[in-house]
């Protein structure tokens, strides 16, 4: 069902949906006689498949659209409560992911319209496949991937829990990293959404975007790899490097192009702003 509830009344709604979900998932982690880690990942595909049914209800998968901010500040929070453990790089990484996390919230909060509205490119999908195939696509590719690849890329921070190892100087410069990538998203957000204010349906180039044609996929690519940093600090260079690998491969190959072909029917002047300026930096 599609409503035309206010932006107020469709952010309640999605508050309670996503508490239903986090009980969903508290109780398979309870109940799930696996390891920890694995039994955390199956209950956090449960909660994604909560979410998932009520975008179905709503006809709207944009109520998937928070978890990807929401999940890892909570989950990090309540592990580290879970585990009983606190040091100096697990306190760095909860301000980091807490500021990242209220950060991409906030920006969500601001540009949704509410239930009766559904990003564009959810819309597109619906328009060019048919209702089986984009169930499919809704189900597997626009709720389960983005939530396995943001719960592999939080793997680096997992594997900080088990240390007591001090900080150093490459801790504080993954931390220097992940503020800094909120910081810049911060600021080419603000950026954005001032132009396109005063600049409906051209395409941004000032501040940060003079420079780069997504600096704020930029900001959150580097924000993962310094959650890697902090990690790679403690334990040193492991396989967990696929983690941010796996979360710069969704943007290079999915989300950029996704968002260029957009920009390139819809903006007159994309083409020859995308020759003059590089893609992320």
């Amino acid at each position: 069902m599609r409503t035309n509830l206010s932006k107020g009344a469709s952010i309640a709604i999605i508050a309670i949906i996503y508490l239903v979900a986090a009980i969903a998932g508290c109780l398979v982690f309870t109940l799930t006689h696996i390891s920890e880690l694995w039994a955390l990942f199956v209950a956090d595909i449960v909660a994604t498949v909560v979410v998932w049914g009520f975008g179905l209800l709503f006809k709207n998968v944009s109520v998937y659209d928070p978890y990807w901010s929401v999940f890892p500040p909570v989950v990090f929070t309540a592990w580290a409560v879970h585990k009983g453990v606190f040091s100096l790089p697990l306190a760095l990484l909860l301000v980091a992911i807490w500021c990242w996390g209220i950060r991409l919230t906030a920006n969500w909060v601001y540009t949704f319209k509410g239930l009766s509205h559904e990003d564009w490119r959810y819309t597109r999908y619906r328009e060019i496949q048919s209702p089986f195939v984009f169930q499919m696509t809704n189900l597997f590719g626009l709720n389960m991937i983005p939530t396995i690849v943001v719960f592999g890329a939080m793997l680096p921070g997992f594997g900080i829990f088990p240390s007591e190892s001090p900080a150093n100087a490459l801790t504080w410069l993954g931390f220097a990293m992940c503020l800094s990538s909120v910081t810049i998203q911060l600021v080419a957000d603000t950026q954005i959404h001032r132009f396109r204010e005063a600049h409906h349906g051209k395409y941004c180039d000032v501040g940060l975007w003079k420079h780069g044609r997504h600096p704020n996929y930029f900001g959150e690519i580097q924000f993962w790899w310094g959650i890697w940093v902090i990690y790679a600090s403690l334990k040193g260079f492991d396989w967990l490097i696929l983690s941010p690998v796996a979360m710069t491969a969704l943007f290079l190959f999915i989300s950029i192009p996704m968002m260029e072909r957009r920009q390139l029917q819809n903006k007159p002047g994309y083409a020859e702003y995308r020759k003059r300026t590089r893609m992320l930096i």
